[in-house]
């Protein structure tokens, strides 16, 4: 029989910090925490290996909680383990600036490994870092030498079950073997609404069965049966772990434990004295923890001494192995090898030379092709379309065929993707890129928002890019996708032109450490843009002046991608009627108009308002640049089906109608 609840101290100490928490924030969710104290602190006590003194130690354990609504849980496991996290920050929870903000916040609290709002996502956030720990284990670990072997434990509800990015995440790791992988299912069948039968009737065990998942289950009160089954768990190396953890929301609470009255609101002051009894705890005051208590609860001696052992055997893997250890010392810091931004300018040099016509999406394989082996923390993956969006290069190696692999074949399932890249650069010794259609961004839209949000340097390469993909008709043509990624703050979007302007956006993306990118790239092929050499240093900018006038400035013709070369055709007989124009390509709006003023006024000079923008997108973005009183040729529908040529001459995004507008502005 499980220990009586009174008996649970340490545990109890959880429960406490969490309903005291949420009653003075007056805001949370105190039934989670209550109800998977008993499992968090046999994982926590006995499990998981991690240091409070140094929260980012590379071989610790990995933590998710992916049913961040509890995040009282953590905190509270923060808090008694010894991290950074004062009991002033515990009663500051909720609050503006707090580090224990409403759902756990990377980068706001040490121990948090992943922001985990959105349910779903934190479990697949899980599936990246189990994936990073096994390929980086692939590349690095040598005989007697595992100086990559962590485990990645995750706490998930009936929520994270149900959103569907738990399953495209959970399928993919079952496939890949991921037998680091251990994940608590808090079986409570409660959820805001009530008792989730009625919505949620799922054989979770044969789900997870068909996924190729070891299945445990175990009353999720009972510290033994969760200890063997972390045990049995720990022993399965080939295929990742589901503990089914029958548990009792709030528990502990006398009148609303197992309701969802527990769920998501303050249990009030009454029903935390009768709490109190009912725990057989010694004070009544809130946030009152013993001082046996947080001895119990210390990790910080053990956690130093097991990050002292793994440095005595990454000080004999250095004597042995001085290149890797070097190499992934760099590759865990996030920085690049001292000399990829020459050789990255010798590419792009070259391809202007080259003066190709090619897609832009052709261009992207040829530059991952070229940069892949002067960065081998690149690790891409495509969702089951690679040979359109062109994102497996020739010396790919598949992670499903080889552990120290650097191509992830997804499957479609772009969402899941998506949010298992961002594990994959939480973890670190990886610059992970995916790939899809530009329409299926709106498949991993949240994703990628949880990458921006985050800071997290994830490549986003998204082809077919316009109404110029043509046949497949309208459900494929993306209109409005570009406009909402550009709008998303902390995140960087490029739409090149040509060949030269891919490869310097993806020397940009790889060099931008604190944001994802997404690379918008055509299907048909581009002409390619002459320039000096001046101008090839200017792409990096986000914009520049790619045609200059032949005499006084009358009007600026703005234009990205595909429609670059409309707008040179129109440079080209606005010119040779005496029409001084210039044409400006705006790769990336979002790093130009983080210019300093003088750049900006050399590219857009406030005193020329007759401005055109040109691009097969929504119109509405681009009056920022182009003022209400300017003109933007471009989509205010969704698309059609038809040949390209057909599409472009049926919306108007032709040369005639870029010069049409021109002309009616000056």
């Amino acid at each position: 029989m499980p220990t009586p609840l009174n008996q649970r101290r340490n545990a109890n100490a959880i429960r406490v910090l969490a309903m005291d928490a949420v009653q003075k924030a007056n805001s949370g969710h105190p039934g989670a925490p209550m109800g998977m104290a008993d499992i968090a602190e046999v994982v926590w006590r006995e499990f998981l290996k991690h240091n409070p003194a140094n929260a980012k130690w590379a071989n610790r354990d990995r933590f998710v909680l992916s049913n961040g609504h509890g995040s009282m849980l953590l905190y509270a496991l923060l808090h008694l383990s010894g991290y950074d996290l004062s009991i002033e920050d515990i009663k500051n929870f909720r609050q503006l600036h707090a580090k224990t903000a409403g759902h756990p916040e990377y980068g706001y609290a040490d121990g948090v490994e992943t922001t985990t709002g959105p349910l779903g996502q934190g479990i697949a956030n899980a599936v990246g870092f189990a994936l990073a720990e096994k390929t980086l284990a692939g590349q690095f670990n040598k005989p007697n030498h595992d100086i990559i072997d962590h485990y990645t434990y995750c706490f998930l509800g009936d929520g994270c079950l149900m959103e569907g990015v738990s399953h495209e995440a959970c399928s993919l790791a079952g496939t890949l073997g991921l037998g680091k992988l251990i994940v608590y299912y808090d079986d409570n069948g409660i959820s805001i609404d009530g008792e989730v039968e009625g919505w949620f009737s799922d054989d979770t065990v044969k789900r997870f069965e068909s996924y190729n998942w070891q299945v445990l289950k175990v009353d999720g009160h009972d510290a033994d049966a969760i200890r063997q089954a972390t045990i049995e768990a720990r022993a399965q190396i080939t295929r990742p772990t589901i503990i089914i953890c029958k548990t009792i929301i709030g528990l502990g609470s006398p009148n609303k434990q197992g309701k969802e009255d527990s769920h998501g609101a303050p249990l009030g002051v009454d029903e935390i004295a009768l709490t109190r009894h009912e725990l057989g705890w010694a004070s009544d005051e809130p946030f009152e923890i013993s001082d046996d208590i947080y001895e119990a609860w210390d990790a910080k001696a053990k956690g130093s001494e097991l990050e002292r052992d793994w440095n005595d055997k990454f000080s004999a893997y250095q004597a042995q192995y001085p290149v890797e250890a070097a190499e992934l010392i760099r590759r865990l810091s996030g920085e690049l090898p001292a000399d990829f931004d020459a050789k990255a300018d010798e590419f792009i040099k070259a391809c202007q030379d080259k003066a190709e016509a090619v897609a832009t999406r052709k261009a992207s394989q040829n530059t991952i092709a070229a940069f892949a082996p002067l960065l081998p923390e690149i690790l891409g993956g495509s969702a089951d379309l690679a040979g359109s969006n062109l994102t497996l290069w020739k010396d790919a190696k598949s992670v499903q065929a080889h552990a120290d692999g650097n191509y992830i074949h997804y499957g479609v399932r772009e969402f899941g993707m998506t949010a298992i890249a961002n594990g994959l650069a939480l973890h670190g010794g990886f610059i992970p890129y995916t790939a899809t259609f530009l329409m299926f961004m709106e498949y991993a839209r949240n994703a990628v928002r949880m990458s921006s949000l985050m800071k997290q340097r994830v490549i986003n390469v998204y082809t077919h890019d316009s109404i110029g993909l043509g046949e497949d008709g309208p459900t494929h043509q993306p209109v409005e996708q570009i406009a909402s990624l550009r709008q998303t703050p902390n995140h960087f979007t490029w739409r090149p032109c040509d060949a030269v302007e891919t490869a310097v956006a993806w020397k940009v993306a790889l060099q931008t450490a604190h944001a994802p990118t997404s690379l918008i790239l055509s299907r048909q092929n581009l002409a390619h843009q002459a320039r000096s050499d001046e101008q090839l240093t200017l792409i990096e900018k986000g914009a520049y002046v790619l045609a200059k006038e032949k005499r006084d400035l009358q009007a600026i013709i703005i234009a990205t991608g595909s429609e670059v070369q409309l707008a040179m055709e129109a440079y080209a007989t606005l010119s040779d009627e005496g029409i001084g124009v210039r044409v400006v390509s705006m790769p990336c709006a979002e790093i130009f108009t983080k210019q300093d003023d003088d750049y900006i006024q050399s590219v857009l000079p406030n005193n020329v308002r007759s401005r055109v923008a040109v691009e097969a997108g929504i119109v509405d973005y681009w009056y920022k640049f182009t003022g209400l009183d300017g003109k933007v040729v471009g989509m205010t529908t969704f698309g059609e089906s038809a040949p390209a040529k057909d599409l472009f001459n049926h919306f108007g995004i032709t040369t005639d109608k870029v010069i049409e507008a021109v002309k009616s502005l000056i």
